[in-house]
């Protein structure tokens, strides 16, 4: 399987950390959190990885190299001079990565979620995009995915109580690469709020989302970031390696 980790971005909510240091390269109980997501898709069998970079790309490619000591193959796509976003970024990886189908993992968030599981799940679907999610149970911080009672993704919605049935997208999916290769090559786009609600609008299904209990570890702001490195350390001291 082929993988894109999404690492391109400025880590503004995480400022001052990431005033030297783009945030995937951050450690987490001693281990560069870019490092932790790579070695978690080892363990599931991805060992053909894009990364894409432009804030501080020199730190994170600093940790992860081309992967070799970690068992897997690490090619860079450079973001240059602007960032593209969700949907821009993967358009622009496209002929690097080199397969119909991939995994796209956001490179600042942790999970332990059965990888396998959501693949097959994609598979027997023949959805475009399966979205990874567990229940919202932080409505107040978190938006929400809607989805129908068989599992397709409906639409999407902004963080509030209206959104407390919903799911909450923990930045895993996986995707065909048609759903980018119709963006113009360079420009800026994002997938949630941009290319994926065009896609429900005009093909009803072609968005799933598979439902877990995995864990879900967020390095979104300073206080995440202290809260998430403190769990690692205390669960890795009692039981060994967490993702």
């Amino acid at each position: 399987m082929h993988a894109l980790v999404l690492a391109a971005g400025l880590g503004t909510r995480l400022r001052p950390l990431t005033d030297d240091c783009a945030k995937p390269a951050l450690p987490i109980a001693g281990q560069p959190l870019i490092r932790r997501i790579v070695r978690w898709l080892a363990a599931h069998d991805v060992h053909d990885l894009v990364v894409n970079l432009h804030y501080l790309p020199q730190t994170i490619a600093a940790v992860l190299g081309d992967g070799s000591d970690l068992s897997v193959r690490v090619r860079y796509s450079w973001e240059q001079p602007q960032i593209l976003g969700s949907a821009g970024g993967p358009r622009h990886a496209l002929e690097l990565i080199g397969s119909d189908t991939f995994l796209i993992v956001n490179g600042d968030t942790l999970t332990d979620l059965n990888l396998r599981a959501l693949v097959d799940t994609h598979r027997r679907s023949g959805a475009l995009v399966t979205l990874a999610l567990v229940p919202n149970r932080q409505a107040d911080k978190y938006g929400g995915v809607v989805m129908n009672d068989d599992g397709s993704v409906t639409g999407f919605a902004a963080r509030g109580a209206a959104v407390s049935q919903s799911f909450h997208f923990i930045g895993v999916q996986m995707v065909h690469a048609e759903v980018f290769r119709s963006l113009p090559p360079g420009q800026p786009a994002q997938s949630i709020g941009g290319v994926y609600d065009a896609l429900i609008a005009a093909r009803p299904g072609s968005i799933g989302g598979f439902v877990s209990d995995a864990a879900f570890w967020d390095i979104g702001t300073p206080e995440d970031y202290a809260n998430t490195s403190a769990e690692f350390s205390r669960r890795e001291k009692g039981r060994g390696p967490l993702p």
